[in-house]
């Protein structure tokens, strides 16, 4: 029979129901803020990161998981009988880890080891955590999981505001002359992760009024052909982003479009005010998949 043990990391956006699942395990990713290691949820709030931002000279930093520790957490579960092991991380176009990881899948004999590319991060690697979960917990195989998270991968697609690109681009997740032009230009971007999961320049626009309207538009878009669950996700800046979220509702995007926030190691990346419109393949899409 299997037991499968699902392995994040603190980039994943968990709802409170996950926090005391006997089966999830999270690796974290320390953020540095003015010389001061923090990790979000055991010595830092969210709230508290974007405040010791606004106050600090530098941009924060942050730094992968600890492989060791991935390595040691299934050294540890091939002990309590675990024989299947999911690992869910951030996308491998805005981090190294997953390529770092890869080796370990054959390091343990004893269990059966699947570490996928999300090339995604937030509220989308979070519900992709919670859907993994209760397919197991209905007793679906690890095969059928990993078919239907790869089509949750697929099928999720994020668009992405922000107020300042700086922060993007001295973390390296975008390409300097883009940010440049940007900011000389006032130029609010709409990005995206691409089909590697790296953030890329989707479109170049004037005003933030003119992006958020082509932002719903390129939603509108993507979305008509087939049942999503569409969210909008902020960095500390929630009366945009219930404008736009309210926006997406009159638009008849869909009924029900929840909000989520930044952490702070995405935060860091994106900075103060950012905002992803998007959408994602979910339990809709993926319970139809199984039904096929």
């Amino acid at each position: 029979m299997m037991k499968l043990a699902v392995i994040t990391d603190s980039s994943a956006f968990l709802p409170d129901s996950l926090r005391g699942n006997d089966h999830l395990f999270v690796l974290d990713i320390p953020v540095v803020i003015a010389g001061e290691t923090y990790v979000e949820g055991k010595n830092l709030t969210a709230s508290e990161f974007y405040e010791k931002m606004a106050a600090a000279d530098d941009l924060p930093k942050t730094s992968q998981p600890s492989v060791a520790e991935l390595e040691e957490m299934l050294t540890r579960l091939a002990g309590e009988d675990y024989t299947h092991v999911l690992g869910l991380f951030l996308s491998s176009g805005i981090s190294g880890f997953y390529q770092n990881i890869q080796y370990l899948k054959d390091e343990f004999s004893d269990l059966e080891i699947a570490f996928p590319d999300s090339k995604i991060t937030s509220a989308p690697l979070g519900l992709m955590v919670e859907n993994a979960l209760t397919w197991a917990a209905e007793g679906q195989d690890f095969e059928m999981i990993l078919t239907k998270i790869q089509q949750q991968i697929d099928g999720t697609s994020a668009f992405i505001m922000v107020d300042d690109l700086n922060h993007l681009v001295k973390g390296g997740r975008l390409s300097n002359g883009a940010a440049i032009l940007g900011n000389l230009l006032s130029i609010k971007p709409i990005l995206y992760f691409n089909d590697a999961g790296v953030i890329e320049v989707f479109e170049k626009i004037r005003t933030e009024k003119k992006a958020t309207k082509r932002l719903i538009e390129v939603v509108e878009e993507k979305t008509a052909s087939a049942s999503y669950q569409v969210m909008v996700i902020h960095g500390n800046a929630e009366e945009k982003a219930e404008s736009l979220r309210q926006q997406l509702i009159e638009a008849g995007i869909a009924d029900d479009i929840p909000l989520a926030t930044f952490g702070s190691v995405i935060g860091t990346h994106l900075g103060e005010g950012s905002r992803f419109g998007l959408h994602s393949a979910g339990l809709e899409f993926c319970r139809a998949v199984s039904q096929e």
